[in-house]
């Protein structure tokens, strides 16, 4: 039986993470902290400016340059017909509202924002505001794609108001795969709507995770023996604590590396 581990090094600088399967080299991932990007962060932000004219509002989420928001970023803007509202009737200078970075900013340009939130977990993208099932474009098969639609519909529980677009390395993917996912993912929405309603704006609600909680989200298996970390004490306890909550499944196979030379070595 295939030995699969799970090898990661946190730095000040940077992330490493491996995958090891009978002691060789499967996969490989490094993640820079000064180059990652504001996309995909939630922010309970505070409307600076209405624009008419343009059909847009500037929104200040905290960073050095206002954020730009146009109407059709709105997700209460869309009508029936698939026409939208005038933004001056959906927000007002000294709104507070909840908004998504699609875009990083550029030059003297500020982010590009949405307030369609979307969270992505292993196999699935949750729509906390949207009640929508969608399947990446990429799983061609359409018997496929049915049954996809049909098990996520099921598994649904009828007080959800959200939706999901499965994600294409779900092709294949089991009920007890999705189930593992929308409790990630309700639970992280939980924390988010909670943090956003003792806050006041301009403030940080969510950041996208970093490559060492991403791999124990995405990379953990049946199959996975050991995660051994090599980090500093603080990063082993926060990492533990991300698991415990998040991906059970990965908590009891966290070790700390206590080696005389670096893991990566």
């Amino acid at each position: 039986m295939a030995r699969e581990d799970l090898l990661i090094h946190c730095s000040a600088q940077e992330t490493r993470v491996a995958v090891l399967v009978n002691g060789v080299l499967q996969d490989l991932h490094i993640e820079r902290r000064s180059q990652r990007g504001l996309v995909g962060n939630v922010y309970k932000g505070k409307v600076v400016r209405v624009l008419p004219g343009m059909q847009s509002a500037f929104v200040d989420i905290g960073l050095e340059r206002t954020a730009f928001l146009h109407v059709h970023d709105i997700f209460t803007a869309r009508q029936d017909d698939g026409s939208f509202k005038p933004i001056e009737y959906i927000l007002h200078d000294g709104d507070p509202v909840m908004v998504q970075v699609s875009k990083d900013p550029i030059g003297t340009k500020g982010a590009r924002l949405t307030t369609t939130i979307s969270l992505a977990g292993h196999k699935l993208v949750y729509l906390p505001k949207e009640r929508h099932i969608g399947v990446s474009q990429r799983i061609e098969d359409e018997p496929e794609r049915e049954r996809l639609k049909h098990l996520i519909t099921s598994l649904m529980p009828e007080s959800e108001k959200g939706g999901y677009i499965v994600r294409t390395c779900a092709e294949g993917a089991t009920a007890d795969d999705f189930q593992t996912d929308m409790k990630y993912l309700a639970l992280l929405w939980a924390k988010i709507a909670a943090k956003a309603g003792v806050s006041s704006a301009p403030t940080l609600l969510y950041q996208d995770l970093y490559l060492e909680e991403r791999s124990l989200r995405d990379m953990v298996n049946e199959d996975t023996d050991r995660v051994l970390v090599d980090a500093w004490d603080e990063n082993i306890e926060s990492l533990k604590g991300f698991a415990s909550q998040f991906v059970p499944a990965a908590a009891g196979k966290l070790q700390k590396y206590s080696g005389e030379i670096p893991l990566f070595e």
